[in-house]
């Protein structure tokens, strides 16, 4: 009789698959467990970015969660996986974390079956659009615009990482927040309330001793993504300084889209727009819009999906393969 990764329907030798997809972001990893439309078992964790945790890390978190989630559901292991990780596009990449996480599976015992890496764009895009053609432009802790063409191929402008660009991400905003106040601490810069504000969040700072600010951010106190609301709080209170900032953010996020119109020969473009700065009612995402509505090449419209639904299908379309 056959059997599967996971449980069984109790009308016997019927087969269930179970599918584990993964949406591991700039800030946070989703995942989620699915047998026939069921949602098995879910949770959210920390960041599986390469770049912030390693490789060696990135993987043990996954694979450990997986683990728990098998158990937390009752299941041997999973017929499919598939995982977006922000920052992972080349083919070796890919294969490496596959290696990896298959090795600490089986140290594990743990059937992962089928399994597939992919970036974290590349799933939302899937969800977004339903593989269909379309662009979505991501704006979170880092910042991508991506795109699939009629003929199916992807086309990308940015993601590059806040150590290289993210001009316009969160990350970018928080780190410009921060310039911003050493600028003016220094006499180079204008006066902003932000200084105020990150004083009153943490009080290791103090401002009549200005590199408190570096230690502060040396132990790890505070980092670039987390100050990204407070420069938005202050722009929205009339912070002259803090809104600049929020009006160049979306000059660079409106910059992403331009250089991929070429791809795409049929107008209007279908877009999507993703991340916490977009997708929320901020000052940035009002900034943008206004931006965009200059842009007649595309056509704004909401996401069919989200990156895990967009995780799922190409689960499933791997097990159908």
């Amino acid at each position: 009789m056959a059997t599967s990764a996971g449980r069984r329907r109790h009308n016997a030798g019927e087969r269930e698959a179970v599918v584990a997809a993964i949406d591991g972001g700039g800030s946070r990893t989703r995942v989620v467990v699915v047998c026939r439309g069921q949602v098995l078992a879910s949770t959210e964790l920390g960041t599986v970015r390469i770049g912030a945790v390693g490789i060696g890390e990135a993987c043990e978190r996954l694979v450990n969660v997986l683990a728990e989630l098998r158990q937390e559901a009752d299941l041997v292991g999973y017929d499919a996986v598939v995982a977006g990780i922000a920052g992972v596009w080349l083919p070796e990449e890919r294969q490496r974390v596959a290696q990896i996480m298959r090795w600490m599976a089986r140290e594990r015992r743990l059937l992962l079956g089928e399994l597939e890496i992919v970036s974290d764009a590349e799933i939302a895009l899937e969800g977004a659009f339903a593989g269909r053609p379309g662009v979505v432009l991501i704006a979170g802790t880092g910042t991508i615009a991506i795109g699939k063409t009629p003929a199916g191929a992807y086309v990308r402008c940015g993601g590059w990482g806040i150590e290289l660009d993210d001009e316009g991400s969160g990350a970018w905003i928080g780190r410009e927040g921060l310039t911003a106040v050493v600028r003016a601490l220094d006499g180079r810069g204008q006066p902003t309330a932000l200084a105020h504000k990150l004083a009153e969040v943490y009080p290791a700072i103090r401002l009549d001793q200005p590199r408190t600010i570096v230690a502060a951010y040396n132990e790890r106190v505070f980092d670039y993504p987390v100050l990204t609301p407070l420069v938005m709080a202050c722009a929205e209170e009339g912070d002259p300084v803090c809104r600049q900032i929020l009006e160049r953010a979306a000059q660079h996020l409106l910059e992403l889209l331009l250089p991929l119109r070429r791809h795409f020969q049929r107008r209007p473009i279908p877009l999507a727009l993703l991340g916490g700065l977009l997708e929320n009612h901020t000052l940035l995402a009002q900034l943008f819009r206004e931006h965009l509505a200059h842009i007649a090449e595309y056509r704004l419209q909401p996401a069919r999906g989200t990156a895990i639904d967009g995780a799922l299908a190409m689960a499933w379309r791997l097990l159908a393969e």
